[in-house]
């Protein structure tokens, strides 16, 4: 019986690769193993099933490659053909189980060329992770780059498939290796990195790295849900200082997390507890825009508040002068400092910030650092933003505030 000659064929099939698995974009390169002649029977199945492939009717053309099974003495191209006519075929059915069984034996058969034997790893790798089984994927991926696999991308995936396949240690300990080479390359983490290490530990409750990653993932990818994380656990961090309650609801109705009658209420309280009555008006009424205050049973405490911070501003005002004077006599700089931020919540920024400076040179200060996160805060409201968080970033400090000042440094390159 004369022998069909696999030219035609092969084209046949470099074009079916092209189209059904995209991953093998140097199939056509293949080619030269389907040199050899092929028996007319395994041709006519294999052209029948390119056929019915052109055609999208790819149930039906894999049902026609398995024809191919039940012919006897196939030689090793006929195998390596009918296999990666399979697995392209398969690819576009959807039948991911077949995609593996195809994807081994053209591994095995070891024809392929280096790079798309890579490619090959690859594709059995993500049709494994696809089944579920994340043991068999996490081999196959650590397959492909002990060959010399180089695409980055599949990191994650490598690192999802060792921890769901029950190796989660080993996980971790890849995700570490990758965020210390990112900063040491100074490149941006992952966020599927960062996700998985705060992850790990959160569970290990070791909530300095838990923050550390949460404050990576707001820096560098914006996740605004995050914020929320990251603010609730510096709290809970030892040694945090309640005295920071009111900073760190600055920072929270900065990133539009204060939403609640509340929390609008709680704030402008301890506002004007510290001596700034204008920053308590200023949350007073804009809890009214929101419609957090102004309604429902409590729209008449809303409003003796509204009063209560209307009064304290007018009696501040009126002892300005006062206040500055004695300000100014006092042997340490406490006092203007906060009679400074007062004026710039009022907007005199210039004025208050001329204070506050010579308040922080002047020292002796009870909290130093409080008095820079303050004047960094002071400067972004006055719209110095670059002087801001070159201020913010010379706070120190264990009890909360150079976390305060280092947020405050985020939220501001994000506006």
């Amino acid at each position: 019986m004369k022998q069909l000659r696999f030219s035609r064929i092969a084209v046949m099939l470099a074009a079916i690769g092209f189209a059904a698995v995209p991953e093998l974009t140097n199939i056509a390169a293949n080619t030269a193993y389907a040199q050899e002649a092929m028996r007319p029977e395994i041709g006519r199945i294999v052209q029948a099933a390119g056929d019915l492939f052109k055609a999208k009717k790819y149930k039906d053309a894999l049902s026609k490659i398995h024809e191919a099974d039940s012919v006897s003495g196939k030689t090793v191209n006929e195998n390596f053909t009918i296999e990666r006519m399979r697995l392209s075929i398969a690819s576009a059915a959807g039948d991911n189980d077949t995609v593996i069984r195809a994807a081994e034996t053209i591994i095995a058969a070891g024809k392929l060329p280096s790079k798309d034997q890579l490619q090959m790893i690859q594709v059995l790798a993500n049709a494994y992770y696809k089944s579920g089984n994340y043991s068999k994927a996490a081999q196959w991926y650590n397959r492909y780059y002990a060959d010399g696999g180089t695409d980055q991308s599949l990191r994650p995936y490598l690192i999802q498939a060792m921890n769901q396949g029950g190796d989660s240690a080993k996980a971790l300990k890849e995700v570490t290796a990758d965020l210390a080479a990112d900063e040491k390359a100074g490149r941006t983490p992952s966020l599927a990195n960062l996700e998985f290490y705060a992850d790990a530990a959160r569970k290990q409750k070791d909530m300095a790295g838990y923050s550390s990653a949460l404050e990576k993932m707001v820096a560098y990818h914006g996740k605004k849900e995050y914020w929320v994380n990251l603010l609730n656990n510096v709290e809970r961090k030892p040694g945090y200082s309640a005295r920071l309650k009111l900073d760190l609801l600055r920072l929270k109705l900065a990133l539009g997390q204060i939403t609640k009658a509340n929390d609008f209420m709680d704030l402008s309280l301890m506002a004007i507890q510290a001596g700034y009555p204008a920053e308590a008006t200023k949350i007073i009424e804009a809890g009214y825009k929101a419609g957090a205050l102004g309604t429902g049973n409590d729209a008449e405490r809303h409003k003796r508040l509204r009063d209560m911070a209307a009064k304290a501003l007018d009696e501040s005002n009126k002892g300005a002068a006062a206040a500055e004077t004695e300000a100014k006599q006092s042997k340490d700089g406490n006092g203007l400092v906060n009679v400074g931020f007062a004026n710039v919540t009022a907007g005199k920024f210039d004025q208050g910030l001329a204070m506050m400076e010579e308040g922080i040179k002047k020292g002796s200060l009870k909290n130093p650092e409080d008095a820079k996160l303050h004047l960094g805060i002071a400067q972004f409201q006055a719209g110095k933003k670059a002087n801001a968080i070159k201020t913010w970033k010379t706070v120190q400090g264990n009890d909360g505030t150079s976390d305060l000042a280092r947020y405050w440094v985020i939220y501001a390159n994000q506006k």
